[in-house]
C-alpha cells in the first residue's frame, strides 16, 4: 500500500506539470496523484505533489505565496509575453539606450506591493469553461480581467546589455496568482520598449524549496514528506490528545476550545505525530474541516 506524502519535484522544461503527475503515479503505483498549481513547459523548478490521502492537503497549500526567479528581455514583446511567442514589437536602439537601470528600477519600483495585473492572455485561466490559452491558440481574442496580486518583492540581480535587447534576471516573491509573464510584459509596457519572459523558475511554494526535491529521474523511491510534515510547513500545528483524536475523525466538535487555534486553520496532530485533519473554529468550537485518512504510513 503506498503511504500518503507530499513530494517535492524539480520538474524540468519542455514537460507540462501533468507530465509530471503521470510519471509520479508511475513511479509510485497509484492513480491518486495531484499537484499544487501549474508550471508552464517552459519553466523548471518546484512542484508540489500530493499522493494517495495527501492530495487533500493540497487545497491549502495551493494558495501559498511564491518565490521565482527570471530573465525578462526588454525591447521585444511577444503574442505570448514569453519566448515561446511570436515577437509583436521590437524596441529601436534610441529607445534601448535610454532604458537606463535607473528607469528599469523605478518601472520595477512600481510593479511592487498590492497591484492590478491583468493576466497573460495565454494563462491557464478559464473563460466560459475552456482554458484561455487554447482560445488564443484557436485564434480567438481573449481578455481577461484585473486582478489584484501582491508582489512583496521583485528585485534586480544583473543586467545584460546588447545591441537589440536588454536581460534583466530578477528575483519576485509573490502572492498565488501572480504571472511572471504578466509582470514581464507590463515591465515592457512601462518603459516603452516591450518585454517578455525568456526563463522562469519556481523555487518555492509557502513552506517548500526547490533544494528539498527531487528530480523527474529519480522519482522511483523518492521520500515524501509525511502529511503531518507537510501540513507543519503550510499552517500552524495543533497538538491533541488521543480522545480528542478520535472525537474530530468522528466529526465531533472539541467544545469550547476555539481559543486554542492561532489561525483561521489549523493542523491537528495526534500524539503518534498523525495528522488528524485542518481544523477551524465554529463558534467557540474546534471542527474538522478536512480529515485524513486514519492509515498514514
Amino acid at each position: 500500500m503506498v503511504s500518503p506524502g507530499i513530494l517535492l519535484v524539480d520538474k524540468p522544461g519542455g514537460l507540462t506539470s501533468h507530465d509530471v503527475v503521470a510519471r509520479t503515479r508511475r513511479a509510485f503505483g497509484t492513480r491518486k496523484v495531484g499537484h499544487a498549481g501549474t508550471l508552464d513547459p517552459m519553466a523548471t523548478g518546484l512542484l508540489v505533489i500530493g499522493v494517495e490521502g495527501a492530495t487533500r492537503l493540497l487545497t491549502y497549500i495551493v494558495g501559498a505565496d511564491k518565490t521565482y526567479t527570471a530573465t525578462i528581455r526588454l525591447g521585444v514583446a511577444t503574442t505570448t509575453d514569453d519566448a515561446e511567442g511570436e515577437p509583436v514589437r521590437t524596441a529601436d536602439p534610441a529607445a534601448l539606450e535610454s532604458t537606463t537601470d535607473a528607469r528599469i528600477a523605478a518601472e520595477i519600483a512600481a510593479l511592487t506591493g498590492a497591484i492590478s495585473q491583468v493576466p497573460s492572455s495565454v494563462s491557464a485561466i478559464k473563460v466560459d469553461g475552456r482554458r484561455a490559452y487554447d482560445r488564443v491558440r484557436a485564434g480567438e481574442e481573449v481578455e481577461l480581467a484585473a486582478r489584484q496580486v501582491t508582489v512583496s518583492r521583485f528585485d534586480v540581480l544583473e543586467t545584460r546589455r546588447g545591441s537589440d535587447a536588454i536581460d534583466v534576471d530578477v528575483v519576485v516573491d509573490c502572492s498565488s496568482g501572480t504571472y511572471i509573464r504578466a509582470l514581464a510584459r507590463d515591465l515592457g509596457e512601462a518603459l516603452g520598449v516591450g518585454g517578455h519572459l525568456t526563463a522562469l523558475r519556481r523555487t518555492r511554494v509557502g513552506g517548500f524549496d526547490v533544494a528539498d526535491a527531487v528530480d523527474i529521474d529519480h522519482l522511483a523511491g523518492a521520500q515524501t514528506l509525511s502529511p503531518a510534515e507537510a501540513a507543519s510547513r503550510t499552517m500552524p500545528v495543533l497538538e491533541v490528545t488521543a480522545d480528542e483524536a478520535r472525537d474530530l475523525r468522528h466529526g465531533k466538535r472539541l467544545l469550547g476550545q476555539a481559543a486554542r487555534l492561532k489561525a483561521s486553520e489549523v493542523a491537528a496532530v495526534d500524539p503518534d505525530g498523525l495528522l488528524v485533519g485542518v481544523v477551524e473554529a465554529r463558534g467557540r468550537d474546534i471542527k474538522s474541516a478536512m480529515n485524513m485518512p486514519e492509515v498514514q504510513g
